[in-house]
């Protein structure tokens, strides 16, 4: 018998759907992911939570603290319990922080800062990438070691990291490596927030110069951000800018990335997928914000729900990462990210002088 009272009109379409939706929704393989994936991704929120809140109140670079405070947790990602749910936060929570990171972005960028350096950022990123890749054996690590490093360096720290080695080949060491990186580049980062500023005067830079070379080499946007503003207002805003153009280029990198190592994949093996969705999502996302289609009100949200997803992605990396093993990366690694951080800030600053 149907549930409507005789003579009622039946219910309109738009119920309809949202009572199909429900029912979705409660299938019983649906409700069964939750409650496995539920405990994991809990943990890894609360991590991220006490991560942001010592980086709000003593001022430690929350990425620092999240992958810290997650290693500390390392052995919940070996129960049969959480193990789930942490792989989830620290996979797919990851592709939704850096596809909202598109709403942070815009072709309007490129009009502030002026066609000229914005190539000069376009090839200090390439440059530096391939050149992380090349050198990677001198360091005794594989390319897809350079590439994951470099990458992180040019572009945008911990995030770019984080997505990059979403389409790497699995190894035995992936986690390891993408612990290690997170860890080390945030380090970096904050010590060239510290230094970059100071540098500045002594080098000749000017406000604009400074912003220029501030965005354009500091890893992670926070970072810059910090060293921007102890600066002056108007350069703080041009390295954000700037900053924000090197993370447009994340997109294209993964991209091209994945192209490559799909090429490159055994026949048999596992193939990376030709367009990331999270990638499509990033672009689709950037393009509505340079269109003016998103409304104002969503912006914030979305940039807060981002940087919110990254946090508990890279807890969750943390919690699947064993000190022991992060040991075993050897100093040769830290010496290839100071070559590389090095390296990019000569080449900004060979750009800067040029244009």
């Amino acid at each position: 018998m149907p549930c409507v009272p005789t003579g009622a009109s039946p219910p309109p379409a738009q119920t309809k759907a949202f009572l199909m939706f429900l029912s979705a929704l409660s299938r019983p393989h649906l409700v069964q992911a939750g409650r496995q994936i539920a405990p994991g991704l809990a943990l890894s929120i609360m991590v991220a939570m006490a991560a942001q809140f010592m980086s709000d109140h003593y001022g430690v670079p929350v990425m620092l603290m999240a992958i810290l405070l997650g290693i500390a947790f390392q052995f919940l990602s070996e129960n049969e319990r959480t193990a789930q749910g942490i792989a989830f936060a620290a996979r797919t929570l990851l592709r939704v922080g850096v596809a909202l990171l598109g709403l942070r972005v815009s072709v309007e960028m490129v009009r502030d800062i002026g066609p000229v350096f914005v190539g000069v950022i376009i090839a200090g990123v390439a440059v530096t990438i391939l050149a992380s890749v090349a050198i990677a054996g001198l360091f005794g690590k594989d390319r897809a070691f350079g590439f994951l490093t470099g990458g992180s360096v040019a572009i945008c720290g911990a995030s770019a990291a984080m997505a990059i080695a979403s389409i790497l080949p699995e190894r035995e060491n992936s986690e390891r490596d993408l612990a290690f990186t997170v860890i080390s580049v945030t380090v970096f980062s904050t010590v060239a927030m510290i230094l970059y500023p100071i540098l500045a005067s002594p080098l000749g830079l000017g406000m604009r110069d400074t912003g220029l070379f501030l965005g354009g080499t500091i890893h992670d946007v926070a970072q810059v951000v910090g060293a921007g503003y102890s600066v002056s207002d108007e350069t703080g805003d041009l390295a954000t800018v700037v900053k924000l153009i090197r993370v447009t280029l994340l997109a294209p990198t993964v991209l091209i990335g994945a192209l490559i190592l799909r090429r490159h994949a055994p026949a048999t093996g596992k193939r990376p997928p030709l367009m990331p969705a999270f990638v499509v999502a990033f672009l689709i996302l950037a393009l509505l914000n340079s269109a003016h289609i998103v409304p104002q009100a969503l912006l914030d949200p979305a940039s807060s729900l981002s940087r919110a997803a990254l946090v508990t992605a890279v807890a969750a990396v943390g919690m699947k990462t064993s000190l022991a093993k992060l040991a075993d990366v050897g100093g040769t690694a830290i010496a290839m990210l100071a070559v590389q951080t090095v390296f990019l800030a000569l080449f900004i600053l060979a750009g800067i002088a040029l244009v």
